[in-house]
């Protein structure tokens, strides 16, 4: 395809620069090609001539930047790229994913028109088969977000399947869904025409030039050294594909880069005796694990087995892709399965069976962004085998990132600092990946886990829960305790129950959530992330109140719930910061938020300050004096009770007010740092113990705590009380798009105090302006808990029947008998789709539905919390409404 592409493009007529690079690749010998002297500098050097790197060329040089150099260090598309199936398909679970490959759909669609270069593609449409009612369940969630996106799909009966495509075997179908609208094109093609555009806007495009490393000084992008000599730039983007993860640890400041290669097998046939018609759909059988394409009259069909083969553990050197040996006896199941699904195949002539490396993630969603460590390096890599679906949506939004320092959309979920360096060991990663391909079939029910890479950290207390019964989530990394199993329970069969309905684990989490309100709980929260900050003078206090939108200039032992946010406004963090002296604050953030939230105060630091920035998560780091913390939450009346028998001190109100943080004995345990908040808006405390202390204080809370009713509780407790009382959390329900204004939390910036602080412009303007869309609580009227589905995440909002948002976060109230919904409510026009001013007045006059994988469920809007549900007032004029680290 290459040399066809060449032959295509040289009889048309280009720019000399386009002209030579032509000639360059397609007729000098190699010696030759070595001698080509590259540019001396640029603006933005790319790595990578996959669709990946051509499409982030493509979309930075539409956005007006010219001075751009894109390097390949083996022939254009001739990676992953090369061996792509293909398939272009829309249907995803995440939405940001639908929405990038749709765009990266109809980007594929006018290519040809606007580079002359033929692209393969065929609008076949996807039809995603159902074997069991569960799998049905799943089409249905993602039908319903596909139609408010504008994606047109629907459920479909067998009978239609079997009309779709006549030779599919539907006997023991349920369903499917069918997008018609998905389509197949030539991937090396598609990145030809995308390099092709590219360099008609400007682009320098040279294959056979191998970086070597990123050049960084102060943190910062300088340059890249090659085999060719040194190219000075500003900003460098890494879509080397298979090579990403080397690429990143050869620079002397390494970037973490977490994905490893796993082999991928699919079959080409010879034609069938009737051919089948160029539009003919895709068939995806996930209970099958295959896929099925049409591929010149014949067909192409792979798929993800159970039992992948991970390869290059030990890092990769070839230039090139090659396709690597057959394996028929491990590709045995999906031809079996294949054959299963289309018996007319049992004849058919097989051309050839295609082994090529793809690569994959720890979490199964690719990896885009800047690197938290070198400002100026950008990533775009792991595409977990739909690189040609992402391909358009995902260089838009990278190059978006570069130009305008943020994307269009909320990509939180594929941003590079969702990880840490822990998650890039290679024998993490090769035993992730062999359960992550399998996952892309899988039947993923809510709540499900990873069971590879566990114990990675932990806290202290881990052993001590586990003996007790606790049930383990991860996050970044970190085991937390979902909940406790009593020893009544059949621990196999809760740890086996999947479903969309209600779950096993209803009735403990409920005795756990009652416990919280009657008595008293302890929660282990150590994975919360925390920093400290301090200066010699008041640089610290002057830094933190440019960041954060609320007013840090508090006394000491004083707690404010803040954001900190972009120039846009929006929430880049979402804290409780402490201060601990005059020039000190103890900063307390969501797990995830570990490398996000460092970056970002690293960016936005002076150089040449005072200022001392700590890690305290987990270890000492640098001159720290302390060491990490275990976290405990205490929740529930009788928290106080237990604290002051421990502490022989009075912990009420009037001695301890809420958002109070004080240093002070617990046990025989000095030095606890102890605060009046649960993140929950239940009474209680938050005690944060130097690890050395950790199980001595755990084991006198729940020792002294016998007598006030006292036991374990989990983050499923925790998400269950934050989120019937209208608590939001970043990450979920809040993000870089989100403000202030927008979520209820106008008493949280500091406006009318005249002081200035990043994202100030955009809030004031929103406040005289009006906002396009308001955070809400709908609770859920006419569900039954235990017959209808359970909302989990993503359901579609609708009011007045009109769509107005989806769901961001969902949990069952045990006060309210009731499913709590929390989400945003949009005001889109009836006449051009375009958004307009959202008021309290519009949210309170609707009459609204939440869409349940098709059903429609009556739900009743609220802005604000159910007041009812505060009942355990520490101090009247101080409830504490925050906080966003509940899930």
């Amino acid at each position: 395809m290459f040399y066809r592409f060449l032959s295509i493009i040289q009889r048309q007529r280009t720019s000399p620069r386009w002209q030579t690079w032509c000639l360059s690749r397609s007729s000098v010998s190699a010696a030759e090609a070595h001698s080509v002297t590259l540019p001396a500098q640029a603006q933005v050097v790319i790595c990578g001539g996959g669709i990946m790197g051509t499409s982030v060329a493509y979309h930075l040089s539409r956005m007006g930047w010219k001075d751009i150099i894109l390097l390949e260090q083996g022939r254009l598309a001739a990676g992953s790229t090369r061996f792509c199936a293909g398939i272009l398909s829309t249907a995803r679970h995440l939405t940001i994913e639908q929405k990038m490959a749709d765009y990266s759909n109809k980007l594929y669609q006018q290519l040809e028109q606007e580079t002359g270069i033929q692209t393969g593609y065929i609008r076949t449409g996807s039809v995603f088969l159902a074997q069991t009612q569960d799998r049905l369940i799943s089409l249905k969630r993602i039908n319903s977000r596909l139609n408010v996106i504008g994606i047109p799909s629907e459920i479909i009966s067998p009978k239609k399947v079997a009309e779709l495509h006549p030779f599919l075997n539907v006997h023991n179908l349920v369903g499917a869904m069918h997008v018609p609208e998905d389509a197949v094109v030539s991937s090396a093609d598609v990145a030809l025409a995308l390099a092709s555009a590219a360099s008609q806007n400007g682009v320098q495009i040279y294959d056979r030039t191998s970086v070597l490393h990123v050049m960084v000084k102060k943190g910062q992008v300088t340059g890249v050294e090659t085999d060719k000599g040194q190219i000075e730039c500003q900003y460098f983007v890494n879509c080397a594909g298979q090579w990403a993860y080397e690429l990143g640890l050869s620079n002397e400041e390494p970037v973490s880069i977490p994905l490893h290669a796993c082999e991928h097998f699919y079959l080409l046939t010879r034609p069938l005796e009737t051919p089948l018609q160029n539009n003919t759909p895709t068939i995806v059988d996930p209970d099958g694990r295959i896929y099925i394409r049409n591929w010149q009259g014949g067909i192409l069909s792979g798929g993800f087995e159970k039992n992948p083969k991970p390869i290059f553990t030990e890092g990769k050197n070839q230039l090139e892709i090659q396709n690597l040996q057959e394996d028929w006896d491990h590709f045995e199941p999906l031809l079996s399965s294949l054959l299963r699904r289309m018996p007319e195949l049992e004849t058919l002539e097989i051309m050839k069976l295609v082994n090529c490396p793809e690569t994959f993630t720890p979490d199964m969603r690719c990896i885009m962004g800047e690197s938290p460590v070198i400002r100026g390096y950008f990533v775009l890599a792991g595409m977990n085998s739909a690189g040609l679906s992402f391909g358009g949506g995902a260089g838009k939004y990278l190059a978006e990132w570069i130009v305008h320092g943020y994307p269009s959309e909320n990509v939180w979920e594929l941003d590079l600092k969702r990880f840490g360096a822990l998650q890039s060991s290679r024998t993490f990663l090769r035993h992730r990946v062999m359960e992550v391909m399998p996952l892309i079939y899988d039947l993923k029910v809510p709540r499900w886990d990873f069971q590879t890479g566990r114990q990675l950290r932990t806290s202290p207390l881990y052993d001590r829960l586990d003996a007790q019964g606790a049930r383990w989530m991860e996050k970044h990394g970190f085991e937390r305790p979902k909940y406790f199993v009593p020893p009544d329970k059949d621990l196999l069969a809760l740890e086996q129950s999947k479903t969309f309905y209600k779950p096993d684990w209803f009735d403990i989490v409920e005795s756990e959530v009652k416990c919280c309100k009657e008595a008293v709980c302890v929660i282990d929260m150590s994975s919360f992330t925390k920093f400290e900050i301090t200066s010699i003078g008041d640089q610290a206090l002057e830094v933190l109140q440019f960041l954060f939108s609320n007013d840090l200039d508090v006394p000491v032992g004083h707690i404010v719930h803040t954001g900190m946010l972009n120039e846009a406004g929006g929430y880049e963090n979402d804290c409780s910061i402490a201060r601990l002296s005059k020039r000190s604050f103890f900063m307390i953030s969501p797990t995830d938020q570990q490398v996000h939230c460092w970056a970002w105060l690293r960016k936005h630091m002076p150089e040449d300050s005072s200022l001392v920035l700590e890690d305290v998560t987990w270890k000492y780091t640098g001159e720290s004096l302390r060491a990490a913390d275990t976290a405990l939450n205490l929740i529930g009346p009788r928290a106080v009770d237990v604290l002051s028998e421990l502490s022989y001190a009075p912990m009420t109100p009037d001695h301890f007010p809420t958002l109070f943080c004080k240093e002070m004995s617990v046990g025989y345990a000095n030095g606890i740092r102890v605060m009046s908040m649960t993140h929950t808006g239940e009474p209680g405390f938050m005690l944060y113990i130097p690890i050395e202390y950790a199980l001595h204080v755990y084991n006198e809370v729940m020792n002294v705590g016998q007598k006030y009713g006292i036991r374990n509780a989990g983050y499923y407790a925790l998400r269950s009380l934050r989120i019937e009382k209208f608590f939001a959390f970043w990450g979920q329900d809040l993000n870089t798009l989100t403000t202030p204004m927008e979520c209820g939390r106008e008493s949280r910036v500091k406006l009318e105090k005249g002081m200035d602080f990043m994202g100030h412009d955009a809030l004031l303007q929103q406040k005289q302006n009006g906002v396009y869309k308001r955070f809400t609580m709908f609770i859920l009227e006419d569900h039954d808990t235990d017959l209808d589905l359970w909302p989990w995440w993503g359901e579609p909002i609708y009011r007045n029947g009109q769509y107005v948002g989806q769901t961001t976060s969902s949990a069952y109230s045990y006060t309210l008998e009731r499913h709590v919904c929390l989400g945003f409510v949009h005001n889109f026009s009836k006449d051009t789709g375009e958004e307009q001013v959202v008021t309290a007045d519009f949210v309170n006059r609707g009459e609204y539905e939440i869409d349940i994988a098709g059903c429609r469920f009556q739900a009743k809007a609220k802005l604000y919390p159910v007041t009812s549900l505060f009942t355990h007032k520490r101090r009247k004029d101080d409830v504490e409404l925050s906080d966003l680290h509940g899930k």
